[in-house]
């Protein structure tokens, strides 16, 4: 009998934390870096204080840090709450109405192109174990996998701890240099923080790493153009 090697390369031979959380990991460290650079060069630009662009840097890391968190448990925990109710549902429809539930199933069989016959009996199979026929209509219909839902609590980790890197990340130039230098490299950096983002996901994709890199780059840094025009705004007003 034939097997299929495992490969490196692959990533569905992985069971990898870090490829389930990727979605966590990209926003988490994009929105850092994003949100504390835009808010850092309005506030620079506008106060040209040091002490007051550290200061709301580290509250700005702190506060989004723990929101982002508390956010991403919530959202996944209301995800997997919702998912549960659907497959409550369909239990209750599968023992009330279990032929009518074979009729589905065979139906959506038959629209993914089985034949009618092979569709039946396929279903006639299935429906012999109400817990089978559950996991197929919950897959079919409902486009739940119940065995494959992902922690709440572990995402919100990787929510939290990926804005807290991105956010150090524009707020080190202002820890090491004067106001008016770190202002240019802290955009620097991160804007080259952003690329190697954008390059780093091409790892779980089959993208050109230049152009996720550039992606990255131009649509995140977008927010900052709009920080540093508020903030010579700002400064013109005051």
């Amino acid at each position: 009998m034939q097997e299929i090697p495992k490969r490196s390369d692959f990533i569905h031979h992985q069971n990898s934390r870090l490829v389930s959380g990727i979605r966590e990991i990209v926003f988490g460290s994009q929105d850092g870096m994003v949100s504390t650079l835009g808010a850092l060069v309005g506030i620079a630009i506008g106060t040209h204080n040091q002490f007051t662009v550290v200061l709301a840097g580290l509250v700005i890391i702190a506060v989004e840090s723990i929101s982002m968190g508390v956010g991403s448990y919530l959202s996944h925990k209301s995800v997997r709450e919702v998912e549960k109710r659907k497959l409550y549902e369909e239990q209750i429809e599968i023992e009330k109405y279990p032929e009518a539930e074979k009729l589905e199933l065979i139906d959506i069989y038959i629209k993914d192109g089985w034949p009618g016959k092979v569709a039946r009996q396929i279903v006639e199979i299935i429906a012999k174990d109400d817990n089978l026929l559950l996991k197929e209509m919950a897959y079919r219909e409902l486009r739940i996998i119940p065995d494959h839902q992902s922690s709440p609590f572990r995402q919100s980790i990787f929510m939290f701890v990926s804005y807290v890197v991105g956010g150090v990340i524009p707020i080190l130039p202002y820890l090491l240099l004067p106001i008016t230098v770190a202002i240019i490299y802290s955009i620097i950096i991160t804007f080259f923080g952003l690329f190697i983002l954008g390059i780093v996901t091409t790892k779980f994709t089959k993208r050109i790493w230049w152009w996720s890199g550039l992606e990255m780059l131009l649509l995140a840094g977008s927010a900052t153009v709009v920080g540093y025009l508020i903030g010579k705004f700002a400064s013109a007003i005051v």
